[in-house]
């Protein structure tokens, strides 16, 4: 490429100068060269420099001063100006940075090894400072370039990933009730609707259990607001820990009702779940000293199992476990009722 390809390729890049600073690092056992190369970069203040004699020490001064160039010579004592190269290409660190040989010699075949080897450009030195300037920028350009791609892909990555976990917050704030942590209301009734299709499409049982909290108004009355609210966590977590299918669903119905929607269960199933609930309620023994049954806490339920037919809608569902958990209620409380 020559200079004016170069000038001209060159010619968007002060505008980035303030921003981004140019780094090279010349590897050649020669102080003449390195003060050369020195004096020839001092006028270019947008350009840092620094001088490795050593080539044994190259790769790990590239690592710590992170170049945006790298000028070479290849022949030096030690270590081959080749193989260093090939150390470069093969260091996560390096492996990107441009190399321009800086060599005494224009012999085609040298040429074609450095090449073969991985540089990305060649020149005779010592070079003409202006040359030696615009090549650094071209290069150095490029590099710089590459590396805001990068970042931009990495930034793009993670804000892709972060955008990702809020929505999936939100979602599942949209669809928890806030004070017991389980589903609310307005998930219950997607997912009922869901499961009612699946059902319906592949004639499959599907049951609901409706559950209420007994003498939960007097609760609040003796113990206080708080401690309702507790009361509730407390209550909703034992039915949770009830589901152990991925497709059962435990959801705040409203006040002090909750509801398991229990896709593919039979009628004993729900009953054995309910009694599970009723017992696992029992156990946390949490005293109720207003309640009219018991000195403890306890829970009614109504359970209900349709296989869906045509015309039939999800709420007649709910309308059967209501009015079992009505009567669950009204022959004495902490029962569960499964049939009319």
């Amino acid at each position: 490429m020559d200079l004016d390809a170069l000038h001209r390729l060159n010619a968007g890049w002060p505008a980035a100068r303030d921003n981004y600073k140019i780094m090279v690092l010349l590897v050649d056992d020669q102080p003449l060269v390195g003060q050369a190369i020195r004096l020839a970069l001092a006028s270019q203040p947008h350009i840092n420099f620094h001088y490795c004699s050593r080539a044994e020490e190259a790769l790990a001064v590239a690592e710590l001063t992170k170049p945006t160039v790298i000028l070479q010579d290849l022949v030096m004592p030690g270590v081959d100006g080749l193989a260093l190269v090939h150390q470069y290409r093969t260091n996560p660190a390096t492996a990107d940075i441009p190399i321009v040989v800086l060599s005494s010699t224009e012999d085609p075949a040298i040429k074609r090894a450095a090449f073969a080897a991985g540089v990305n450009d060649y020149m005779v030195k010592v070079p003409d400072t202006i040359e030696l300037v615009a090549r650094i920028e071209y290069h150095s350009r490029f590099y710089i370039s590459l590396q805001q791609r990068d970042a931009a892909f990495q930034a793009l990555q993670e804000s892709q990933q972060k955008l990702q976990e809020i929505n999936l917050e939100l979602l599942r704030l949209t669809n928890t009730d806030g004070l017991t942590g389980i589903a609310n209301r307005r998930y219950f009734d997607d997912y009922l609707e869901a499961e009612w299709r699946r059902a319906k499409r592949e004639r499959a049982e599907i049951s609901m259990l409706l559950i209420d909290v007994d003498n939960f108004k007097g609760y609040n009355d003796t113990y206080g607001h708080v401690a309702g609210d507790e009361l509730l966590r407390r209550i909703a977590a034992a039915i949770q820990a009830v589901c152990k299918r991925p497709a059962d669903l435990a959801a705040r119905f409203g006040g002090e009702e909750f509801a398991l929607i229990l896709p593919r269960t039979t009628a004993g199933g729900v009953a054995l779940l309910g009694e599970i609930v009723r017992h696992s309620v029992a156990e946390l023994a949490i005293s109720h000293a207003a309640a009219s049954t018991s000195d403890r806490v306890t829970v009614s339920g109504g359970g209900a199992t349709l296989i869906p037919i045509e015309g039939e809608v999800p709420a007649r569902l709910i309308e059967l476990a209501d009015s079992r958990l009505y009567r669950a209620k009204n022959q004495g409380k902490n029962r569960m009722v499964m049939v009319d």
